[in-house]
């Protein structure tokens, strides 16, 4: 499916999901698609091209529970959503005081736009501090939904942020 088509000064408003439906999005933006291509492990091991736009509008909704769907690793300040019925990896969201924020997975996009190359970019190096400021000044802002509609929190500090999402593996 494609984008759904808008008036020229209006966003356009991109629709996709996991491969069984239980995470969906919907991602609204004016401006075109730059897919990125982050070179951590993760997003390397799901083949990840990720869009964002700060002046955008992002809704996910989870059918099921937060903590089966949400991974935490690294500085454990995003939640990496990833279908634990099909695998799918749709995103990544942060909540904080200032709001909640994604980046999406285009390649969980109903229209993937394979002809859309990601520019690979690298955030190695940076502290919790610069990858959130990057986070919040970068991705969407966003309204995330889990199983029931309940909208998700803002985050506590990272040191106790571990209970939120599945542990990351041992070392």
């Amino acid at each position: 499916m494609e984008a759904e088509a808008a008036p020229s000064d209006a966003p356009r408003r991109y629709r996709g999901s996991c491969h069984c439906g239980a995470l969906t999005l919907v991602f609204e933006t004016r401006r075109p698609l730059r897919p990125r291509a982050c070179q951590c492990s993760f997003c390397r091991r799901h083949s990840a091209r990720t869009v964002s736009d700060p002046e955008g509008r992002a809704t996910i909704r989870l059918a099921v529970p937060l903590e089966a769907a949400a991974y935490l690793f690294a500085s454990r300040q995003a939640s990496y959503l990833t279908c634990p019925r099909c695998g799918v990896y749709l995103g990544a969201t942060i909540a904080t005081p200032e709001g909640s924020f994604a980046t999406l997975n285009l390649n969980a996009f109903d229209e993937r736009h394979p002809e859309l190359e990601a520019q690979p970019v690298c955030y190695e190096g940076q502290s919790a501090a610069e990858k959130r400021a990057r986070r919040i000044g970068l991705w969407t802002p966003a309204t995330v939904a889990a199983g029931g509609g309940a909208q998700i929190a803002p985050s506590p500090p990272p040191a106790t942020a571990a209970g939120l999402g599945r542990p990351a593996p041992p070392g």
